[in-house]
C-alpha cells in the first residue's frame, strides 16, 4: 500500500478530533480504511469501538471491502453502516424496534398519496408528475424533521399554500400506524441521548474511534448525535469536502463542516492535495470554476496525471442539435475504443435528458439512466395532442373526446356523449336547441378534418395556432398559477420532436415503442439487452462519487446551470458546486455544451461556462 505524505499523515492520526478534506479523486477511501488499520495495528484499539459512517449502502460496503483487502482478507469486527441505519441499531437495542415500526420509503409515498386525495384537504393539485411530487414533498417532510424547523413558520419550496397540513396529516397518520419513518430514527436518537445520559454513556464507551465520510452532507440532527456520541474524547475524524456539498435541498448543511473548528478548535486539518482521477486540463478548469464560490475552505490541489486534452465548450443551436453533436461525440470515442460504460452524460435536471435520450435510442447506441427519465408523451400536454391527432386519423373513442373537448374551451358537457364510440352527431342531438353550441360543434368537426392529412408537426402547429391550444395553456397556467414557460417548453419539445415523422401513425408508432423502451431501461438497471453497461444517462447528484472516461455535460445554459429558481448566494454557490462535481466525474477528456436558442428564445452561456473560460487553455467554437 503507496500513501502520499497527506494520506500518510491523515492515516496515522490517532486521538482527538481530525478533519480531512478530500478533494474528488483524492484517495479518501484508501486513507479512511489505512486509518483504520492504523487504529487496530499500530495504537491497539480493539476493533469493536470502531465505528464507520457513510451516507449510502454502497458506500458502507466499498469501504468495508477496502479495508478487508488491507487486512489481508480478514475483517475484523469493526461496525460499518449508514447514519440511519446505526441510529436504527441504537433505537431497537433502546426500545426493542423491528422492522415492522418502520415506514419503508414505498409506504410513505403510498400514505402521502392517500392524503392528497383527501377531500378535507381540498388540493386541487396539477402535477407534471405525481411520483416525482411525491418525492419531492417526503425530501421537503425529511428537511423539516433533520433540521428541527417550525412547521407552522417553515417556507416550503414545494407545495408552498399546502405543505404544512400536508405534513400535519402525514404526522397524523404516520402515528395512527404506530410507525416511523427514516428521518424519525434520528430525532427519537437524538432524544433518548438527550434524556438518558446512562444510555449514551453506554453507547460512547462501546464507540470510542468515530470516522465519518462525505462530511459535507451531515445534517443539523445528525451532526448534534455526533458530536454526543464522540464524548468526552471527541476522538472524531470526519472526512469530506466542502466543494462537494449539493444535498441542501435533502438538509445538508455545508456550514458545519466550514465550522467544524469552531466547535473542536484542537482539531487537526489535513488536505489531500493530490488528484488521481483527472487530466491538469480538466481538474485545473474545475478549480477555476469552484474557486468563484466564497463560502469554501482554500485548496491547493494538484493533478498526478498529465496535462491531458482540454476541456471542449461547444455552441450549438438547440437541444436537437446539441442531442446529435453528444451522440457524434459518443461514436467517436467508442471507435477510438473507449467502452460506452466509461462514458457519462451529465445534465441538471431529468427534463434535460428527455430529446437525448429519444436521440440515443432512435440511434441504436446503448445507454442506460441512474435515475428515472419522466416520458414526456405522458404528460397532459402530449396526451391531448395524440387525442386531437386520433380523432384526425378516423379513431372516435369516447375517451379521445372527452380529453380534448374543452382544450381550448367549448362548453361541453361529458353528456353529450353517452357511448363508447364518439360521434359529432350524438353531440348536435344533444346541443339540438342550441344554436351557439351546433357551431362550436360544427368548428370542433371542421378542424379535427383540416388535420386529417398534415404530418404530426403541421397538425401541432394547427392545433396551437388555428385551434388556440396555445391560448388554452397560457389561461390553464394563470388559473393554477404555475409558469406558462414550462408548459410551452413539454409543447415545443414535443412539437419539434415530431417533425421527423411523415403520418400519424408512424408517430404513435414511435412514442409506444419509446415508452416501452423507458420501461425496460428503469427495470434493467445497469446493462443493456447483450449485458454490456451502456453509456450512462445521469443527473449532476446522481453522478457524484463515479467516474468516467468521458463526460460530456450538456445544457450549460445560464437558467439550466444555475437552475433559474436558484436566486440566494448560497444557492448559486450550491448550484456551482453542482458544475463542479459534474467536471470532476471526468479522467481524460471533458465536452461541454450550450444552446443558442430553446423554445424560440435566445439564451445566454452559463456563468459557469464563462468562469471556465476566463484564462485561456479551452477551446471554444
Amino acid at each position: 500500500m503507496h500513501l502520499n505524505k497527506a494520506q500518510q499523515k491523515a492515516a496515522c492520526h490517532f486521538q482527538g478530533p481530525c478533519m480531512v478534506l478530500a478533494g474528488p479523486g483524492s484517495g479518501k477511501t484508501l486513507t479512511i480504511a489505512a486509518r483504520i488499520e492504523n487504529l487496530i495495528k499500530r495504537y491497539k484499539v480493539r476493533p469493536e469501538e470502531i465505528l464507520v459512517i457513510t451516507f449510502t449502502r454502497y458506500a458502507s460496503y466499498e469501504m468495508q471491502n477496502r479495508f478487508k483487502s488491507l487486512m489481508g482478507g480478514v475483517c475484523p469486527p469493526v461496525t460499518f453502516g449508514t447514519f440511519h441505519g446505526i441510529y436504527y441499531g441504537i433505537l431497537r437495542w433502546a426500545y426493542g424496534f423491528t422492522s415492522a415500526n418502520i415506514l419503508t420509503g414505498e409506504e410513505s409515498s403510498r400514505l402521502l398519496g392517500q392524503i392528497l386525495a383527501l377531500p378535507e384537504l381540498d388540493l386541487k393539485l396539477e402535477v407534471e408528475d405525481e411520483q416525482d411530487f411525491i418525492r419531492d414533498l417526503l425530501t421537503e417532510i425529511g428537511k423539516v424533521k433533520n433540521n428541527g424547523l417550525d412547521i407552522q413558520t417553515y417556507k416550503a419550496s414545494v407545495c408552498p399554500g399546502a405543505f404544512a397540513d400536508i405534513y400535519q396529516m402525514y404526522e397524523k397518520k404516520r402515528k395512527e400506524m404506530r410507525k416511523i419513518d427514516f428521518d424519525d430514527m434520528l430525532i427519537l436518537c437524538h432524544e433518548l441521548f438527550k434524556s438518558r445520559p446512562d444510555i449514551l454513556e453506554k453507547w460512547q464507551a462501546r464507540f470510542r474511534y468515530i470516522l465519518v465520510d462525505e462530511f459535507q452532507d451531515v445534517n443539523k440532527i445528525q451532526y448534534e448525535i455526533l458530536k454526543m456520541l464522540a464524548l468526552p474524547e471527541n476522538n472524531l475524524f470526519v472526512v469530506g469536502d466542502d466543494d462537494q456539498s449539493i444535498y441542501q435541498f435533502r438538509g445538508a448543511d455545508p456550514s458545519i463542516m466550514l465550522g467544524f473548528s469552531r466547535d473542536y478548535p484542537d482539531a487537526g486539518q489535513i488536505l489531500l492535495d493530490v488528484n488521481y482521477r483527472s487530466t491538469a486540463h480538466i481538474l485545473n478548469g474545475a478549480l477555476r470554476v469552484i474557486g468563484h464560490n466564497e463560502q469554501r475552505f482554500s485548496k491547493e490541489i494538484k493533478p498526478h496525471a498529465g496535462k491531458g486534452e482540454c476541456v471542449h465548450v461547444q455552441e450549438v443551436l438547440d437541444v436537437t442539435e446539441e442531442g446529435k453533436y453528444v451522440i457524434e461525440g459518443v461514436k467517436k470515442r467508442m471507435e477510438q475504443g473507449v467502452p460506452a460504460r466509461e462514458i457519462a452524460v451529465l445534465f441538471r435536471t431529468n427534463r434535460d435528458a428527455r430529446i437525448l435520450a429519444e436521440m440515443l435510442a432512435e440511434y441504436q447506441i446503448p445507454f442506460e439512466m441512474k435515475e428515472n427519465i419522466q416520458n414526456i408523451y405522458d404528460h397532459f400536454i402530449a396526451r391531448n395532442i395524440k387525442s386531437y391527432l386520433k380523432l384526425a386519423a378516423g379513431s372516435r373513442e369516447r375517451r379521445y373526446f372527452l380529453d380534448i373537448m374543452n382544450c381550448p374551451k367549448r362548453y361541453l358537457s361529458r353528456e353529450c356523449l353517452e357511448s363508447s364510440r364518439g360521434d359529432f352527431e350524438e353531440m348536435r342531438k344533444f346541443y339540438c336547441d342550441k344554436g351557439w353550441m351546433q357551431d362550436r360543434i360544427d368548428q370542433f368537426e371542421w378542424d379535427v378534418k383540416m388535420m386529417e392529412n398534415k404530418t404530426p408537426y403541421a397538425a401541432i402547429q394547427y392545433i396551437r395556432k388555428k385551434i388556440g391550444y396555445d391560448d388554452y395553456l397560457k389561461e390553464y397556467a394563470k388559473i393554477r398559477r404555475i409558469r406558462e414557460e414550462d408548459l410551452f417548453e413539454i409543447l415545443y419539445e414535443i412539437q419539434e420532436r415530431s417533425k421527423e415523422f411523415q403520418s400519424f401513425e408512424e408517430w404513435f408508432l414511435y412514442i409506444e415503442n419509446y415508452g416501452q423502451m423507458l420501461k425496460e431501461k428503469k427495470g434493467r438497471g445497469r446493462k443493456d439487452q447483450t449485458g454490456e453497461q451502456g453509456v450512462s444517462l445521469m443527473t449532476m447528484h446522481g453522478a457524484k462519487g463515479l467516474e468516467f472516461d468521458t463526460v460530456f455535460v450538456i445544457g450549460g445554459n445560464e437558467g439550466v446551470t444555475p437552475y433559474r429558481k436558484a436566486k440566494l448566494d448560497e444557492e448559486i454557490e450550491e448550484e456551482r458546486r453542482m458544475f463542479y462535481v459534474a467536471m470532476t466525474r471526468a479522467k481524460r477528456k471533458l465536452v461541454i455544451s450550450y444552446v443558442k436558442t430553446k423554445n424560440g428564445k435566445e439564451l445566454s452561456p452559463s456563468r459557469f461556462v464563462e468562469e471556465l473560460l476566463l484564462k485561456e487553455g479551452e477551446s471554444r467554437h
